[in-house]
């Protein structure tokens, strides 16, 4: 018996050990470890930031779900990877005993970058529940006392779909307080240009959100970088294509949302021959380690270059689709390994397909493949995919119950599309 651990149960790893688990059977263990009990659906983390949804309506127990389908939970939080040892250390100094690991582990927030950044300072997040949680208090603020807001991301992120998203939507809650009049609101972005979303953007991106933010009377500031920030001043240096200082700017505000830069967990960035500079797990195209053969890892926690160099540092995105076919392509490489005793052969084909909510309306974009050049690129707007990203979101959380990673229909839906999670012979 071949004992798999998942470290972390996100919208990537909780996929992953339903996946894993379905296809290895019942002959072989998967443990999943996570320092919390409850999964949570983080794409609605900008909903539970302006009052639209309740904690307890995206988050689900895990222990549960995963006893359904046969698979263990461990809930504790780990320290350290002893790589060589194939153990996991937590913080109640216990040890987890594994023979192939899976690290889905998400990001470690990198407010330490940006002096003043983070809720710790003078800046919201989405990007936890309890940073939403947070910025929901400070979201009240502003509507009892209007004033200036700045949302975007800061330089060196590479999420950008949930900045979009939550500047429409706090325009749209502002409308609705009818006080958006007393909220000049500015969008603050390392993107070269509004809509590249790291991607070098998709479709018609750039156009299509500069319209939409110009009819909300959204200014922006695209190549900025910020420099540092304090009580209700942002201070940004603006650059040029080449690089060099344009225009510097001292940005009053009453509520500000940025996303930041991503690095490594502590525990995976301090294994030594597993990561890059920043504590991203470096794998070849099977997902697996090149210097830990029995290691694996999928989503956020995956080094992947980004799509250009641009004036300000920004990050490629690792979109939901696209790490759904990580995981996809782990489970099948683990079942060559471990069940049919041969070499790692499957392979993501990191196809994206996004869905942004933009208050009373929202955005779809598919990226096939998701790194350019590629075999579909295309963006739409409407009311519709507003109703698809409540829709979607629901739909997800119902996978996560039932177990079932990638529902046949879900399966053979997309595949008339032309989209797949796994590459074919003729991808290649």
């Amino acid at each position: 018996m071949a004992k798999v651990v998942v470290l972390g149960a996100g919208t990537g790893g909780m996929p992953a050990a339903y996946e894993i688990k379905d296809i290895l059977g019942k002959d072989h263990q998967v443990l999943m470890v996570n320092e919390r009990e409850n999964f949570r659906f983080v794409p609605s983390n900008p909903w539970v930031a302006v009052g639209w949804r309740e904690p307890e309506a995206i988050s689900i127990p895990i222990a549960k779900y995963l006893a359904k389908k046969d698979i263990d939970f461990k809930c504790a939080f780990v320290t350290q990877i002893d790589a060589e040892q194939n153990q996991l250390i937590t913080a109640d100094n216990g040890i987890i005993d594994y023979d192939y690991l899976v690290i889905a582990t998400g990001p470690k927030l990198a407010f330490n970058t940006i002096p003043g950044a983070g809720p710790e300072h003078f800046t919201q997040s989405v990007c936890s529940l309890e940073h939403a949680l947070t910025c929901k208090i400070d979201v009240d603020k502003l509507l009892a006392k209007p004033g200036p807001v700045i949302v975007g991301s800061f330089q060196g992120a590479s999420c950008f779909g949930p900045a979009y998203e939550y500047v429409f939507i706090l325009d749209k809650v502002l409308r609705d307080a009818g006080i958006r009049n007393k909220v000049p609101i500015h969008f603050v972005t390392s993107e070269p240009y509004v809509g590249h979303l790291g991607l070098d953007g998709v479709g018609d991106s750039k156009s299509m959100l500069e319209s939409e933010l110009r009819q909300r009377d959204i200014k922006w500031i695209c190549n900025a970088s910020v420099d540092n920030i304090e009580q209700g001043t942002m201070h940004i240096s603006e650059l040029d294509r080449k690089g060099d200082l344009y225009l510097s700017h001292s940005l009053p505000f009453n509520h500000a949302m940025l996303i930041p830069p991503f690095a490594g967990i502590d525990a995976v960035a301090n294994v030594e021959g597993l990561c890059n500079g920043k504590g991203f797990v470096i794998t070849d195209e099977h997902q697996q380690s090149p210097r830990f053969n029995n290691i694996f890892a999928g989503g956020v926690c995956v080094a992947i270059p980004p799509a250009e160099m641009t004036p300000v540092p920004t990050g490629m995105p690792k979109t939901g689709y696209m790490i759904e076919s990580m995981m996809t392509a782990i489970a099948h490489n683990l079942h060559s390994i471990i069940v049919e005793n041969v070499a790692p052969k499957s392979k993501g084909t990191w196809n994206a397909i996004c869905i942004a909510d933009m208050g009373d309306t929202g955005a779809v974009f598919v990226a096939i493949p998701q790194i350019a050049p590629r075999n579909v690129s295309w963006f739409a707007k409407g009311k519709w995919a507003h109703l698809a990203k409540i829709g979607f979101e629901k739909y997800f959380l119902r996978k996560m119950k039932t177990g079932s990673s990638e529902p046949l229909y879900e399966k053979y839906g997309l595949k008339l599309m032309g989209i797949t999670r796994l590459e074919t012979k003729d991808d290649e």
